[in-house]
């Protein structure tokens, strides 16, 4: 089956990164990512959803946390040099980034912003962010994507409490 190229697609074609495509259902009344990486039998923690936030200082920047972790606004502002962070409101999204609510890369958006990528993404030899669409996600090693988006890897979830 032949997949249609997103701008995600295309970059990390023309870099000549190795990845994998996984295609899935998508249940336009469930977009987390916990349920993408049910559909597609993946480990929660290595599918990692995007999310675009604004910062009181600096702007838009992206953060790249696990499936089944919730954002730290502190966190996530201290980390991209803010004092404090917003989440950017849904009708911004696709208008900032090209991509909609459930298909949102970190690779191919309109403009370039700041990237953040919480640091568990070094556990696993691959992991999963959107492809730019609904229902297929981009499977590839998290040191081509660091590389990719110019990210920085640091600590940007809630902690859990069963953590040390």
């Amino acid at each position: 089956m032949k997949i249609r190229k997103t701008n995600a697609l295309r970059l990390v074609e023309q870099e000549q990164i190795p990845y994998e495509t996984l295609s899935y259902v998508v249940d336009e009344n469930d977009l987390t990512a916990l349920h993408v990486a049910r559909q597609l039998g993946q480990d929660p923690a290595q599918v990692f959803k995007t999310l675009v936030l604004r910062g009181d200082r600096n702007g838009l920047f992206v953060c790249l946390i696990p499936g089944n972790a919730e954002v730290d606004l502190k966190k996530a502002a201290r980390i991209s040099g803010n004092k404090s962070a917003v989440m950017l409101p849904m009708k911004e999204l696709l208008p900032v980034t090209g991509y909609i609510r459930g298909g949102c890369s970190p690779i191919g958006m309109k403009k370039h912003l700041p990237t953040f990528i919480h640091e568990t993404c070094r556990m696993f030899d691959k992991i999963c962010v959107s492809a730019g669409r609904r229902g297929l996600q981009l499977k590839l090693s998290s040191h081509h994507l660091t590389a990719l988006t110019s990210a920085t890897l640091g600590d940007l979830i809630v902690s859990t409490g069963d953590l040390p």
